[in-house]
């Protein structure tokens, strides 16, 4: 029989028998669990005063194509036009309006300019972007530094969207996977759940013999943040302890008689449990990752498309 060495962590429980108020002969009244709904409203600035600046967008977009079809500039639409000129103008001034969300979001203030109303501008205002700096090129682009300016702005629409969208789902499906049969439970609770689960594991693999011990040792303990960005973001763990330590109990337990009050038994369905927990922990930290995912892209590109547009506008009033 092998005995594990119980190394207990700074998350360690007080049990009942350790706690002061154990002495006392009274009954704890608990609050009962409440299950909250789920609900979320992190769509909600998608259709922030009724759709005022969607609309907004769209008038944008159509008084954009009406002037440029209906006003002739010779020889033909260009950058270097007057209405390129504006066009590029009102799309300079707009893009360095959308870079202030990031300095917005430090103030929470209600009414007409709140965070929400502003997020909402933020979206809508840097869709009609893909008009006003398509329509400014004149629909001449070529391998040059404003041609980038523009790509490097369509990377930066094109990812905002994928942010949309993740905000828009993502927080539902985060809240579908914290809820059990009790409720809704937070990461910091399925982390000590974790813990508690491998002191449970520690105990019941007391029995074991070295090797069987020597195996279930190795997978307590586990960091669940252990990994690198990518591989939570996928969701992929080659090097999972609980699994491997499973395979491999199952293994040796194939080769031995089995009893009836059977410890492999006992460890292996407290395994199953940790792995069902990790699996949730898991998903729970990839859809935090892809949360986090698009502003890698999104934040860089707008810094290297500002730079590209101030290189644009030097060429142009200096060099064309």
């Amino acid at each position: 029989m092998a005995t594990l060495p119980h190394t207990p962590d700074k998350g360690d429980f007080e049990t009942a028998a350790t706690t002061k108020s154990s002495t006392s002969t009274r009954t704890p009244k608990t609050a009962p669990r409440v299950r909250r709904d789920k609900v979320t409203s992190h769509d909600s600035f998608l259709n922030y005063g009724n759709g005022r600046w969607w609309k907004i967008a769209i008038v944008i977009a159509v008084v954009s194509f009406a002037t440029y079809f209906l006003i002739d500039v010779e020889p033909r639409h260009n950058g270097g036009s007057w209405y390129g000129y504006t066009m590029g103008t009102i799309g300079f001034a707009l893009i360095l309006w959308l870079t202030l969300l990031g300095v917005r979001k430090r103030a929470m203030t209600p009414g007409r300019w709140s965070l929400k109303a502003w997020t909402s501008a933020h979206v809508y205002l840097g869709l009609s972007l893909i008009v006003i700096g398509t329509l400014h090129t004149g629909f001449q682009l070529g391998w040059n530094v404003h041609t980038l300016a523009w790509a490097l702005m369509m990377l930066v629409i094109l990812s905002g969207l994928f942010g949309i969208y993740v905000y828009a789902t993502l927080p539902k499906a985060l809240s579908a996977n914290r809820y059990d049969e009790d409720g809704a439970i937070t990461e910091k609770v399925m982390i000590e759940q974790m813990k508690q689960l491998d002191r449970q594991i520690h105990d019941a693999a007391q029995p074991l013999d070295p090797e069987a011990a020597t195996i279930v040792e190795r997978s307590l303990g586990e960091n669940v943040f252990a990994g690198s960005f990518w591989q939570r973001a996928r969701n992929s763990y080659p090097g999972d302890l609980t699994r491997i330590a499973m395979g491999e109990l199952r293994k040796l337990r194939n080769f031995r008689p089995r009893t009836d009050d059977d410890p492999f038994e006992r460890v292996e369905t407290l395994l199953s449990k940790k792995e069902a927990l990790l699996a949730k922990l898991r998903r729970h930290l990839q859809l935090k990752s892809w949360l986090q995912a698009w502003l890698y892209i999104h934040v860089p590109a707008t810094f290297a498309l500002i730079a590209a547009l101030s290189a644009h506008v030097f060429s142009v009033f200096f060099y064309w």
